[in-house]
């Protein structure tokens, strides 16, 4: 048993699953960060606000549960490529020194098969999609590709996985539409400085050990300004969904549909603790609610414009 509590990092969410799979497979459940659905919500969110936003979240209620799967995939995946690459950084840093190829409980070439059978299940969604929207999602493979370099040549790596993480939102809007707009833009636009700011809150945890290892990162960045710096991102963020609303219903009562969320991201910033690790962490998860309140306004908004 205590073999079995060494293996799983301390930020995860489901122990229970993980420790009940056999030995051979709980590595691989461990390197897709499956015990740690949070990611997953998050590459889910901003497509699934672009499919409720564009008015398709009833009509095409497949595309959502496709999303889902895809963004469960190819989190996996991007996971998978991340520890790949960062895989002599993560012995270093306390947090990630126990992942499996880290730690090696699995081999580099079982990780790339791994990380080609959840490219696989990506592909299956890929051809769900319209031939726009496809081309949308292929796009952004290089961006991905690059993510785990940018820690070792920029202190604000936070800003590409914005890039990265919000991308479903280019993909959402013409898998209903078929095309693209100006609303689309700002919504994939607000997206990326709402992923700076909850990136830089998870950042938190590990800024001692980044300095130790040499990794950059916005929490290194902006120091003892962290709060506030998280503070104008999640600014932008609302800032940029507000004009999306307003252009596609020029109406205070659509604006007013993002209230919930304003007030959630304020409730992070406010009582953010930046030398809690532990808080940190609870604040960062709780961005899956904050999915989902921006969802819902993109629900209404979407199915009265």
């Amino acid at each position: 048993m205590a073999d079995e509590v060494e293996e799983i990092v301390p930020d995860s969410e489901l122990r229970g699953i993980a420790r009940r799979l056999p030995p051979g497979l709980r590595p691989y459940w461990l390197l897709a960060r499956f015990d740690r659905p949070i990611g997953s919500w998050l590459l889910f969110w901003p497509g699934a606000w672009a499919i409720a936003l564009a008015g398709g979240a009833v009509a095409r209620w497949d595309l959502i549960l496709w999303f889902a799967l895809g963004a469960v995939a190819m989190r996996g995946a991007g996971c998978v490529y991340n520890d790949i690459v960062d895989r002599d950084l993560d012995r270093k840093v306390a947090r990630t020194v126990l992942r499996p190829l880290a730690s090696g409980r699995i081999g580099l070439r079982a990780a790339w098969a791994w990380l080609g059978l959840l490219c696989l299940v990506g592909l299956v969604v890929l051809v769900q999609l319209n031939l726009v929207a496809a081309l949308a999602a292929l796009a952004s493979l290089g961006a991905v590709a690059a993510y785990p370099f940018m820690k070792r040549i920029t202190w604000w790596p936070q800003a590409w996985l914005g890039l990265v993480f919000s991308w479903a939102a280019l993909v959402g809007w013409p898998a209903v539409t078929g095309g693209f707009s100006p609303v689309q833009g700002l919504l994939y636009a607000g997206s990326i400085f709402w992923v700076i700011g909850y990136d830089t809150i998870y950042a938190l945890q590990d800024v001692e050990d980044d300095a130790l290892a040499g990794v950059k990162s916005s929490a290194r960045a902006l120091g003892a300004h962290a709060r506030a710096g998280i503070g104008i991102f999640y600014g932008l963020a609302l800032g940029c969904w507000i004009a999306a609303f307003w252009l596609l219903r020029p109406q205070l009562l659509g604006t007013l549909a993002l209230l919930p969320m304003a007030l959630h991201l304020a409730w992070q910033v406010a009582g953010l603790r930046i030398d809690d690790p532990a808080d940190a962490l609870a604040r960062f998860r709780a961005n899956r609610f904050a999915g989902l309140l921006m969802f819902l306004a993109c629900l209404v908004v979407g199915a009265t414009a």
